[in-house]
């Protein structure tokens, strides 16, 4: 994977283990995790929670939402590593999975998260969620969040 990069230009989430992520939350009725595999290669990860997240966008304050802890695109996905992705729209496909959740929970789509910086834009962007801005108390990551009239959009 490094291929003469420097550990500084590695995907922010390489050190993330996702085997004891899966091994932590075995058994917790509140987890979820997905693999996206494709020609016998995995390319995409994520793991929910459905019992943690209240909403922070006024309009739905305090409704619960499903909370996004952790979402992966393997690197041979990610244009700004290969330049062309071996499959485009990982990332999307895992959202859209959030809000099938979210939606299978009554919740109407809603979802947050925290960003690495390097995914804020297709959050803001491409997915369209609300920047809630720097989240001090969770790692200084940026928080976002999906409305249930986002989720609609974004679906349709």
């Amino acid at each position: 994977m490094a291929q003469g990069r420097s550990p500084a230009d590695w995907p922010e989430g390489w050190h993330w283990k996702w085997r004891e992520k899966v091994s932590a939350i075995t058994g917790l009725l509140a987890f979820q995790t997905f693999a996206l595999r494709c020609e016998g290669k995995l390319q995409g990860l994520m793991q929910l929670n459905t019992a943690r997240g209240r909403c922070r966008v006024p309009e739905q304050a305090g409704k619960d939402l499903v909370y996004v802890d952790y979402v992966e695109t393997a690197p041979w996905n990610r244009k700004a590593i290969v330049g062309t992705p071996r499959f485009g729209g990982v990332g999307t496909i895992m959202i859209r999975a959030a809000i099938e959740i979210s939606r299978d929970h009554e919740l109407r789509g809603r979802i947050g998260l925290h960003s690495l910086p390097s995914a804020e834009a297709f959050y803001a962007t491409a997915c369209g969620m609300t920047d809630l801005g720097l989240d001090g108390t969770y790692e200084g990551l940026r928080y976002f969040e999906m409305t249930s009239a986002q989720a609609d959009a974004f679906s349709g």
